[in-house]
């Protein structure tokens, strides 16, 4: 007798109540069957519950297999799978929560921003350099470092209302000079 007419006759003796024949069809298949649990939860305690749950099921539903020619085996086998795969989806815990930091657009310029920003940079470079170089440095520190103007007239002994002029006649220069 085959491999295959033997689980096929143990499980049509198991589907009239026969305790011997299911013994005996849990010694010929049971390592064959964890092991598909096995694979599909990667967790052996569980796999070992999946495949106490199969044997029940195959008690209770063995009259609904049917003698067909194929294996009996791949009839154990899908239930078994269908048991595991369940049982993973039950198990499977909520997503991790995403924050939403993870969500936004990445802030970093590409390679056309920056080229632009070079580009761009370069440009007021050269304007900055076209004003008298004391008031360059005025403007820098008035406009880029945040210096007041009373702190840069007092630093520079300058008036504060002369100071104010060459700042307003120094961005009206950078203005026409990037304009260009």
């Amino acid at each position: 007798m085959t491999l295959q007419e033997e689980v096929e006759n143990l499980i049509v003796r198991v589907a009239m109540g026969d305790r011997v024949a299911f013994a005996r069809l849990y010694d010929r298949t049971s390592a064959k069957l964890f092991g598909v649990c096995l694979r599909v939860l990667d967790d052996r305690a569980e796999a070992e519950e999946v495949l106490q749950e199969v044997f029940v099921t195959v008690w209770n539903k063995a009259d609904s297999y049917r003698i067909n020619g194929y294996s009996p085996m791949t009839w154990l086998i899908t239930v078994t799978r269908n048991r595991a795969v369940d049982r993973r989806r039950a198990l499977r815990r909520p997503p991790e929560p995403i924050e939403t930091a993870d969500l936004l657009p990445d802030s970093t310029p590409g390679p056309e921003a920056t080229a632009m920003a070079q580009s761009e940079s370069r440009r007021i470079n050269e304007c900055f350099d076209e004003l008298p170089r004391a008031r360059a440095h005025l403007v820098r520190r008035a406009y880029l470092k945040g210096d007041s103007y009373a702190d840069l007239a007092e630093a520079t002994g300058i008036n504060l209302n002369t100071l104010r002029t060459w700042l307003r006649r120094s961005l009206i220069a950078l203005r026409e000079c990037l304009s260009r």
